[in-house]
């Protein structure tokens, strides 16, 4: 039986070039398994994520539907990160990482975001293959508000 983690790969190739073919512009961050029968797919666009364009990728991916339970969403402050791309535009910004192996005796990392070329991305001290990667989002830095 296929991991999880194959899985959203999975989905999130057959998904991203169903979506990003129908809605021009629109980019799918990440393809989450929320539960054995329901699924997040994280969005973006150039003109910014509103309920509009939600609602247009949930009709996009209808025959998903009959599957799952299908959640579509922007990206948020901690938004995922998966692809090289995605870690050059947040290099300096803090990140979370869990990967599939152990990497330095440990699979989870947090930290700042060194760098991020083809060989994988740096945070910290260990340079982690996108392959490896799980899950990955920004972490939120804003000060909280206590009352």
């Amino acid at each position: 039986m296929a991991s999880v983690h194959d899985k959203e790969r999975s989905l999130h190739r057959e998904i991203s070039t169903t979506v990003e073919s129908a809605i021009p512009g629109t980019e799918v961050l990440a393809v989450e398994l929320t539960g054995p029968e329901r699924m997040t797919v994280y969005i973006d666009h150039p003109g910014g994520v509103d309920l509009g364009l939600c609602e247009r990728v949930t009709g996009v991916l209808d025959s998903y539907r009959r599957e799952y339970g299908l959640d579509v969403s922007s990206p948020g402050l901690e938004r995922p990160l998966r692809t090289q791309a995605h870690f050059r535009n947040v290099v300096g910004r803090k990140a979370s990482i869990r990967t599939s192996t152990e990497i330095d005796g440990r699979k989870k990392f947090r930290g700042e975001v060194q760098s991020a070329d083809a060989s994988g991305v740096t945070v910290g001290d260990a340079t982690i293959p996108y392959a490896e990667i799980v899950r990955a989002n920004l972490v939120d830095e804003a000060p909280s508000k206590k009352g």
